[in-house]
């Protein structure tokens, strides 16, 4: 009598592979890209003034920190995979509450979609590392940038485009595509991730690693760059749009150029090459005066609105390059035996400079126009690349073998 055998793919669902995380970023990728500039624009509408929609993204940006600090302790109780569902579905209710229009439900939306992408973004790098071996990490990272390019790239210039021809269009495609996201979620049966072994003693607060981390000067300047580097992505996604508006340039500008931008994802290999010629040291610092250079000259030049506006995307070209090389200086001088508690310090970077850039923003439109806040942006990335004058000129050269993205999700 032959024994019947219960399929191995019934009895233990296959391990979600590079290709597979790529699917869910690239899903995720659409659900935020189509929203990143209409955004700006709906809050400049329903709040009137740049001030007053520097305020609101500066009191989003406390609650985006204090999500994400909570998170990993939410997970301590709530399963991973239920964590992971509550942000997919906040996707959901921000998009529903943006359809309504008013001043409050505008901000409510834009809180909404904040605390989903840090809940998701938390538990999302938590599953990579559960079920991505060390060795492929790269190659996952290359996958999620890859899958993922197409959204950034045709969501900022869809979302505007479609508001003009029906106004809920860009809310119900970021709803729909989160509700397909949370479905692939499941679908893939990640659980809530591998327990490898038991602890052997309670994981330690990340914060408790704090004096650690500012005794070493290289982690502290590993994360001004990418904290920096955040707030000119802020500069430019946030205030572009309102600039092309009040400068006559339209409302469609923004996404537009944001899209012309993102575009650039797609010669990562090629910047990767370009990187990888020269030292580490002169990749970050020409990216950082490149960037500087052309936000501080966008703001002096904002009296030619077309010129400064073509001066800002230029100066995003540059971001993009730091996007690729500017988190590598924090993950060569992270101790092994310190790595899970330095990159929960360093995750925070993304929150900060969301509180940082419109508070700053927020100073600054009390004595300047829009203006002013390129060329404020511009200053600080001139004083990423003064810290960087301090790297080592061999760092990078020739133990490690540069790959796009590191640590950040930039």
């Amino acid at each position: 009598m032959h024994e019947r055998r219960i399929p191995e793919w019934v009895r233990h669902s296959p391990a979600p592979s590079v290709r597979d995380f790529g699917l869910l970023a690239g899903l995720e990728a659409v659900v935020r890209g189509i929203l990143i500039s209409v955004f700006p624009l709906i809050m400049y509408r329903a709040l009137g003034d740049a001030e007053r929609v520097s305020m609101a993204y500066f009191l989003i940006g406390f609650l985006s920190l204090g999500a994400g600090l909570m998170v990993p302790g939410l997970i301590r109780y709530l399963p991973r995979r239920w964590a992971y569902s509550a942000g997919a579905l906040l996707f959901v209710a921000g998009a529903g509450l943006a359809v309504q229009g008013t001043p409050l439900t505008t901000i409510a939306a834009l809180a909404c979609n904040t605390v989903a992408a840090v809940v998701c973004f938390i538990c999302f790098n938590a599953y990579v590392l559960d079920y991505i071996e060390r060795v492929e990490l790269g190659r996952c990272e290359t996958s999620r940038m890859f899958y993922s390019a197409l959204g950034w790239t045709v969501g900022p210039m869809a979302g505007v485009l479609l508001m003009e021809i029906w106004p809920p269009a860009p809310f119900v495609i970021s709803g729909v595509a989160a509700l397909a996201m949370l479905a692939l979620f499941w679908a893939l049966r990640l659980g809530n991730g591998k327990m490898i072994t038991r602890a052997r003693r309670p994981a330690r607060n990340p914060l408790a690693f704090l004096p650690r981390f500012f005794a070493q000067p290289r982690l502290v300047a590993g994360y001004l760059f990418a904290m920096i580097r955040s707030c000119g992505w802020w500069v430019y996604v946030v205030y572009l749009p309102i600039f092309a508006i009040e400068s006559g340039l339209g409302d469609q500008l923004g996404g537009i150029m944001l899209s012309i931008t993102n575009g650039m994802l797609f010669a990562a290999p090629l910047i990767l090459r370009w990187v990888q010629a020269r030292s580490l040291k002169s990749a970050v610092r020409t990216g950082f005066a490149g960037a500087g250079l052309c936000f501080a000259t966008a703001g002096l030049l904002s009296g030619w609105p077309p010129l400064a506006a073509g001066l800002l995307m230029l100066g995003s070209f540059w971001l993009i390059v730091l996007d690729i090389c500017a988190g590598l200086p924090f993950l060569m001088a992270v101790k092994p035996s310190e790595r899970t508690e330095m990159s929960a310090i360093y995750s925070s970077y993304r929150d900060v400079s969301g509180i940082l850039t419109p508070g700053v923003a927020w100073l600054v439109l009390l004595a300047a126009p829009v203006a002013g806040i390129f060329v404020a942006g511009g200053a600080g990335l001139f004083g990423a690349f003064t810290i960087a004058a301090r790297m080592h000129p061999r760092l990078g050269r020739p133990r490690i073998r540069l790959e796009p993205g590191s640590l950040a999700d930039a």
